[in-house]
């Protein structure tokens, strides 16, 4: 049968009347469909009709979440709409077909029009799946798969906010814990409204990630302000007593959770009606049965996407639909291509939540070897699932930095290089892994099937010179765009290879580098990332020659920017625009721990701190349960902190006279001393006075990376300075200032910069050291790295900060004056300005105090135990934070 169609098909390559392809649905597969055949077919050989159910042109479904922020339908547009406009495509709006009649060859269309076909293919999609939940039908619940759902989403919950009185939220909760009901979730609070989701199986996205990771997505959605409650199964939905509305979710375990919407994102079912009405066989769980070659039972019908059952199974993903559209078109045109197989890769696409996962991400393979890093604090966990050799690589997940993701995908099924397969999984900036020379054949695109070849070619055989040329001639990257860096790291390698200068652009969004962007914003006097990304972002340029709009932003860029205006002094990270480009630990001004708590660290410069301090540090961590522990930086770390009562706890600190440490952010963290000739009979310098000063005067200096100092008092370094991004070690004559070192994953030591410095001469030079840094830096470069790239490396350093090679000392100087000027404590700005602590409630129910009838149950780590009366408390509502005791 197959010989046969294929002999017919190219039979009819040549005739001049086209044959008459008819495309059931009007979603990005079918979109796929149509761009493939029209690609391929130079001769005419097939005029398309697609009917579409929605009145639009097909839209980035993947990108849904994206509308609450662009709100124009015409923004998530897929393609170029040129294609509409070819004289051998038809595309029927608002119109769904109704029957298909395989015997004479024609659908219905829903207008009652009759349409012939030589050819169908069914591009269905699917329908939300909803629960037999009472209740389901309710005003203000809604499913989360169409433009036109999230559409009324929006108008629901903006009319909801706007008809309750001021500071009373709007509450919403997702049932489904999967990568939709997590951007759902990323949606509602991006409308304002308070957001928890319900998962019902032990973690979250448990079909892509194992515990480990589930849980440390739970803490990263936390820090959003997003609650979380797993192995929770919602037994009825039941309406407000006034309203009629969606008031109140109950759960299988006698809880309950007030609600003002709910958005159900439990999965998805196959659209094959129209396939069981005609009589083709579908799957058990549904899904028109299809063979390699997409073709259903019928030889003159097909299936694509979602709508397919292939192998047994429907996969909801675009890239084995994308693959399946370039099948049927080969095969229309005489081809033989079959489906290569499923590849269920998957990005989280939610601002401030990097998660990815691949292959067999939950090591079902006999044998398979798991290696696991993570690093609670930060907030990131990563796995590579290797075979029982540990080489070869079979699946791996990745939270919180998923840096690695588009590397190493491409190698599923292959040897890793070099001995220890963790290289891999280090922090960016922190070690560098073995570095990978994809094959040919190897996919960096799933979403367009896209190899590292054709990258390549784009560049030698096609004349592309940067990503946007790649990305026009090999489709790379247009759909998801998580493939992004590493076609960009392809492509650079290509050029190199070519002798051609290659753009050092620090994303495509912008051309400049994060030194040169940082000296635009500068001089441009700019504030706010709207503004630097209209005036210095790149602008796409259409098929007429007119430039576009500059982009929105993405997960490199924006935090680099939100890194520049703290640089620049722009006022506190939380303020406007700024807010949103903050991580996870910026945003909260503490950093988030591994059971979603948070540690504060108030400020001790230079390790010293009066006996009054230390008792005030020790009765607020008291009264509030805290953990304590002597950091390695000499200061107090409290642990355990909830949320809700970081503000709390900073009115107790701040009024006891101390600040923030900034040991959250991308910044100066503390100047580490010993005690010098105050006590010590060996010192030979005021080494705690010296650190006091340091850390006062460069505290909250906002940097490419996080900046670590140290001041010894004598040779014997007790304070390990040189082990530090600048060491001070004291001498006979002065101070000896050593820059560059950095702990970590790859141990440098600093390097000697200068010699016997008097007290003034040596702050000028750490001035100029510490802001030459800031100003050039790469993004997340530490100092280590930064000294061996620089131009002349460590001689070039010191050339300009001591001899003023470039003439621009006084322009260092004087940044650093308007720095120590303008400093600010982040945590007194946050308590005396009401916008701000706003952001810090996660009570819906009691935005500003907790909860009295809730009993906090510790985890791990916590030391206050619940109390009696606690104990005996009644129902509450579930919020963000660690996991809260709820009874009926």
């Amino acid at each position: 049968m197959t010989a046969e169609l294929s002999a017919a098909a190219s039979a009819t390559q040549g005739t001049s009347a086209p044959r008459h392809l008819v495309v059931v649905g009007g979603g990005m597969v079918a979109q796929r469909l149509v761009e493939a055949l029209r690609a391929r077919d130079d001769a005419g050989a097939w005029r398309v009709s697609v009917f579409a159910e929605e009145p639009r042109t097909p839209y980035d479904r993947v990108g849904l979440t994206r509308y609450f922020e662009v709100r124009d339908p015409e923004e998530l547009a897929l393609g170029d709409p040129a294609l509409w406009d070819d004289p051998l495509v038809t595309l029927h709006r608002d119109c769904a077909v109704t029957a298909i009649d395989r015997a004479a060859r024609t659908v219905t269309d829903r207008l009652g029009r009759v349409h012939p076909y030589d050819e169908l293919v069914l591009a269905t999609g699917s329908r939300a799946a909803m629960p037999p939940v009472p209740g389901n039908d309710l005003p203000g619940v809604f499913v989360y798969r169409t433009l036109d759902d999230v559409a009324a989403l929006r108008g629901w919950v903006e009319a909801k906010r706007a008809s309750f009185p001021a500071g009373r939220p709007v509450r919403g909760a997702v049932v489904g814990g999967g990568l939709l009901g997590l951007e759902a979730a990323g949606a509602l609070t991006t409308l304002g409204a308070h957001a928890t989701v319900l998962q019902s199986g032990t973690h979250l996205m448990n079909a892509q990630l194992d515990h480990g990771a589930g849980e440390a997505l739970r803490r990263l959605i936390n820090a959003r302000g997003i609650g979380v409650r797993t192995q929770t199964v919602t037994s009825a939905m039941k309406p407000h007593r006034r309203t009629g509305h969606v008031g109140r979710l109950e759960f299988a375990d006698g809880g309950r959770l007030d609600v003002d919407v709910v958005v159900v994102a439990t999965g998805v079912q196959p659209r094959d009606e129209l396939a069981r009405a005609a009589g083709l066989e579908t799957g058990e769980r549904g899904g028109v049965v299809v063979d390699l070659a997409c073709r259903t039972g019928d030889p003159h019908v097909w299936a694509v996407g979602e709508v397919a059952c292939i192998e047994g199974r429907c996969t909801g993903l675009v890239a084995p639909g994308n693959a399946m559209a370039e099948v049927v078109a080969d095969r229309l045109l005489g081809g033989e291509a079959t489906f290569p197989g499923a590849d269920t890769a998957t990005r989280l696409k939610l601002s401030g939540v990097d998660v990815a996962s691949f292959g067999d991400a939950h090591a079902g393979t006999p044998g398979a070897v798991e290696v696991v890093w993570a690093d609670p604090v930060a907030g990131v966990y990563k796995k590579l699932v290797l075979s029982d050799d540990a080489r070869t690589l079979l699946g791996g997940v990745f939270v919180g930095d998923a840096t690695p993701y588009a590397t190493l995908r491409p190698m599923l099924g292959a040897q890793l290089p070099g001995g220890d397969p963790s290289a891999f999984l280090l922090p960016e900036g922190g070690g560098g892994a073995p570095s990978l020379e994809l094959p040919d054949d190897a996919a960096v695109c799933s979403c367009n099937n896209v190899s590292a070849g054709a990258v390549r070619a784009a560049v030698s055989e096609h004349g592309c010179t940067d990503l946007a040329g790649v990305k026009a001639c090999t489709r790379a990257g247009t759909t998801c765009g998580s493939c992004l860096p590493l076609v960009k790291k392809i492509a650079t390698a290509e050029l190199e290879r070519a002798g051609v200068a290659v753009s050092s652009a620090l994303c495509e969004h912008f051309e400049l580098t994060r030194a040169q962007l940082f000296d635009a914003v500068r001089v441009a006097d700019l504030h706010t990332f709207t503004e630097i990304v209209e005036r210095f972002g790149r602008r796409p340029v259409a098929a007429d020659g007119t430039p576009g709009a500059p982009g929105r932003g993405c997960d490199i860029c924006k935090p680099v920017v939100a890194s520049i205006l703290a640089s620049l002094g722009n006022g506190h990270v939380l303020d406007g625009e700024q807010a949103a480009l903050q991580d996870t630990n910026d945003h909260m001004l503490a950093n988030m721990q591994k059971d979603g708590t948070y540690s504060v660290v108030p400020r001790m410069p230079g390790g010293e701190v009066t006996p009054d301090g230390l008792i005030a540090v020790g009765q607020v961590a008291k009264d509030f349960g805290l953990y304590t522990k002597i950091t390695g930086g000499q200061r107090i770390d409290m642990f355990g902190a909830r949320q809700e009562q970081l503000p709390d706890i900073w009115r107790r600190l701040v009024d006891a006279g101390f600040e923030s440490g900034h040991a959250y952010g991308k910044s100066l963290r503390t100047v580490k001393s010993c005690v010098g000739s105050t006590w010590c009979r060996y010192g030979v310098q005021d080494a705690v006075g010296m650190a006091v000063a340091l850390e006062l005067r460069y505290r909250g200096l906002r940097s490419p990376h996080k900046i670590k100092l140290g001041v010894s008092g004598c040779a014997r370094e007790c304070a390990e300075a040189r082990a530090k991004d600048v060491g001070i070690i004291a001498t006979e004559r002065g101070w000896n200032v050593y820059v560059g070192g950095n702990g970590g994953f790859t141990p440098r030591h600093a390097q000697l910069l200068a010699e016997d410095l008097d007290d003034e001469t040596l702050v000028r030079v750490v001035d100029r050291f510490l802001m030459y840094y800031v100003r050039t830096a790469d993004r997340l470069q530490r100092t280590a790295p930064w000294v061996e790239e620089v131009e002349g490396g460590l001689d070039g350093v010191r050339a300009v900060v001591l001899e003023d090679s470039l003439g621009i000392c006084a322009d260092l100087d004087a940044a650093m004056a308007r720095h120590v000027e303008g400093y600010e404590d982040e945590w007194r700005a946050v308590l005396e300005d009401p916008v701000k602590l706003a952001r810090f409630s996660s009570f819906v129910n009691a935005p500003t105090t907790p909860d009295p009838d809730l009993a906090y149950v510790p985890e791990r780590g916590q030391l206050r135990p619940a109390t009696d009366e606690e104990k005996r408390s009644g129902a509450a509502v579930l919020v963000a934070g660690p996991r809260l005791e709820v009874r009926a």
